[in-house]
């Protein structure tokens, strides 16, 4: 017969895994402020993860230890768990220029296991707990991030079609560094007309990578404005998603 303390799911544990949760946190933190490619999500998951993962190979083979030797040796099957899903979540991932995608899905992915694993050696109380903190990190961090204060290091894409020959393009330029935005790459992506004969029906678009503490939204209105100015798209550069 065995004790909540004796199983190690005790206090102890519940409390080493809500340490990891806030570590991980606050290094998943400083990441999504920065507005880099894994962000408070990715990082949380992984951490609590890795947590429960060293709490199953501490405490989940107990019962094959007879007589202070071990009979079996079942940590190995855990290892090649922690190895095997590892492969899976890299499939998930997709990098595309500066766009990744599938950081959370496979962080989650690898958070199962884990979960798994504890239901398999007889953790449910540690299984329960960082399911639920599973919720919590995919529901209620979107909601924290969304609200995290712009970095002047975020950062942003703006694509732009203009008709040739009206010097709009210097005209946006300037009025970047008027809404105190650096442009930190240009990149003329396509041109088209309708007519070769006609210089103004020929349209040009740029795509714009910027930096800077300014509203993008109020920037794309200004540039809106300008003479000649066909379309204006603006967006983040890194952008993670499921």
């Amino acid at each position: 017969m065995w004790t909540f303390e004796q199983a190690g799911q005790g206090w102890i544990q519940l409390g080493e895994l809500g340490l990891a949760f806030v570590l991980s946190a606050l290094i998943g933190l400083e990441r999504e402020i920065r507005h880099k490619s894994a962000g408070l999500r990715t990082y949380t998951l992984v951490g609590f993860g890795a947590a429960l993962i060293m709490l199953v190979s501490k405490y989940g083979f107990m019962n094959v230890l007879v007589n202070n030797r071990i009979v079996l040796d079942p940590s190995r099957i855990a290892a090649q768990i922690v190895t095997g899903i590892g492969f899976i979540g890299g499939g998930l991932i997709f990098v595309r220029r500066t766009n990744v995608r599938g950081l959370t899905t496979a962080a989650i992915v690898w958070l199962t296991a884990a979960i798994g694993m504890a239901c398999g050696a007889g953790l449910p109380i540690l299984a329960l707990a960082v399911t639920g903190g599973h919720f919590v990190v995919v529901f209620a961090f979107p909601y924290i991030a969304s609200r995290l204060p712009r970095s002047r290091w975020t950062p942003s894409l703006l694509q732009i079609c203009y008709q040739d020959g009206r010097e709009v393009l210097r005209e946006v330029l300037v009025r970047c560094t008027q809404h105190n935005f650096v442009v930190s790459r240009l990149q003329v992506e396509k041109e088209s007309s309708t007519s070769l004969q006609d210089i103004t029906d020929r349209t040009v678009t740029v795509g714009l990578e910027i930096q800077g503490t300014g509203s993008i939204s109020k920037l794309a209105a200004k540039l809106a404005d300008i003479e000649g100015m066909v379309s204006v798209h603006a967006g983040d550069v890194n952008v993670v998603t499921d």
